[in-house]
């Protein structure tokens, strides 16, 4: 019987002339196989006369079919950048949740709003006077959610400190994390996940920036008769120094290796283009919004609660995932960032163990997303023909998360093989 249902299946297909609409339907997910063997070979045999993109959609289809799909769902696209036409589609416009393929969205609509040039700013400032090698006033660590201040960072505000003479401060050492609001997590996370903390100031990805910068300005000889405490910097305070990373040194932790601290300071980078202070998640959000708007799609059918995926209270489909690629891949400016920033296929990042056959190695680049009964995939990857194609596949409702990649391994590599 399921052998009927995909002949007729393939014949409704043959039917169409760019694209399968399949009705959902479906085949047999083991723990290490997508379907049995002898069912891809009659597969094989059955549209080895296809011509492409029929073949690739034969073959998804058959995929489609398999058991697994009765108690999970899917949402699938896979769009042609050259022939600038969609070439599969199967739920792609069912909402689900991304797992961190949102972070694919928040990339995107990072960089067209900032710029590639973009940087993360930590500076220190001071206000009053020094004399004598006594500053008396106050000094000003001002956040600007960097993930990636670290000791070398923390080296130089201490050493612009020093090099101004001062061995002792008499006043307050203030945090100034005036850039977003006070909380600390986001919207729809789970209280017992591991989760970062949202502070704009950071240092070695935690929230013991001042602690830090104390007990360094101690180890440096400079004698600190103040406390600390937070306050916002005064507009006549002196800056002496400040710290950059680069919108590149953010993407490819955030991307490459999935990192949901990386993500949450990109989507508070977009609250804060909007000018507001405190910027806040909702500003974000708006920010996407906008650029779902941009590329021709309703904002008000999705669900945007943070940046890096963790919230269950994303809802999004494949669709937008791939409208907002396409719209990456014609904009070389976002492209030229976000490309190499996504893990590359048995090389490295997520996808380091994942696809490595002598098709899918090197060509699939793509994010990975993973929480508890979802697992996503979304990117890009060259097929047979010369051509780019972009796919964003979300499966949802898993048991097993392992079956879901093997569900997109087996997709990427229909994709990529002649």
């Amino acid at each position: 019987m399921r052998f009927l249902r995909y002949i007729l299946l393939l014949f409704c297909m043959a039917a169409m002339p760019c694209m399968a609409q399949i009705e959902e339907t479906v085949v047999d997910v083991d723990d290490s196989n997508v379907a049995d063997s002898a069912m891809i070979d009659s597969v094989a045999r059955d549209s080895i006369q296809l011509p492409w993109p029929q073949s690739v959609q034969a073959h998804i289809g058959r995929l489609l079919q398999s058991d697994m799909f009765e108690t999970s769902q899917v949402g699938l696209m896979v769009f042609d950048l050259d022939a600038d036409s969609a070439i599969f589609r199967f739920n792609e416009q069912q909402l689900l949740r991304p797992a961190s393929t949102m972070k694919v969205v928040t990339a995107i609509a990072a960089i067209d709003r900032l710029g590639g040039s973009y940087q993360f700013k930590t500076e220190l400032c001071y206000t009053g006077k020094i004399e004598n090698g006594t500053l008396t006033g106050d000094v000003y660590c001002v956040g600007g959610m960097d993930p990636r201040f670290n000791s070398d960072d923390m080296n130089a505000f201490v050493e612009a400190i020093r090099k101004m003479g001062v061995d002792t401060i008499r006043g307050r050492l203030y945090a100034d994390k005036s850039m977003k609001d006070l909380n600390l997590l986001g919207e729809g996370w789970c209280w017992d996940d591991d989760n970062p903390v949202l502070t704009p100031l950071l240092y070695g990805r935690k929230d013991k920036f001042m602690d830090r910068f104390e007990q360094q300005l101690r180890d440096a000889g400079i004698v600190v008769e103040a406390f600390s405490a937070s306050g916002r910097k005064p507009e006549d305070a002196y800056c002496i120094v400040s710290r950059y990373h680069t919108m590149d040194q953010v993407l490819m932790p955030m991307l490459k290796e999935s990192d949901n601290l990386y993500a949450e300071a990109m989507f508070y980078q977009l609250a804060a283009s909007a000018g507001s202070r405190p910027a806040t998640a909702k500003d974000a959000r708006a920010a996407v919004k906008r650029l779902i708007n941009k590329i021709g799609l309703d904002p008000s059918r999705y669900k945007i609660a943070d940046g890096s995926g963790l919230s269950l209270y994303n809802y999004v489909s494949a669709e937008l995932e791939v409208r907002l690629l396409r719209y990456a891949y014609q904009n070389r400016n976002i492209y030229l960032h976000l490309q190499p920033a996504l893990p590359e296929a048995g090389v490295d990042g997520t996808l380091h163990s994942r696809m490595q056959g002598s098709f899918t190695r090197g060509n699939v680049r793509a994010k990975t997303g993973t929480v508890t009964g979802i697992s996503s995939l979304a990117g890009y990857c060259r097929a047979s023909n010369g051509h780019m194609l972009c796919f964003a596949i979300i499966n949802q409702g898993l048991l097993h998360g392992k079956n879901g990649r093997a569900f997109q391994d087996r997709v990427c590599e229909i994709l990529c093989a002649p």
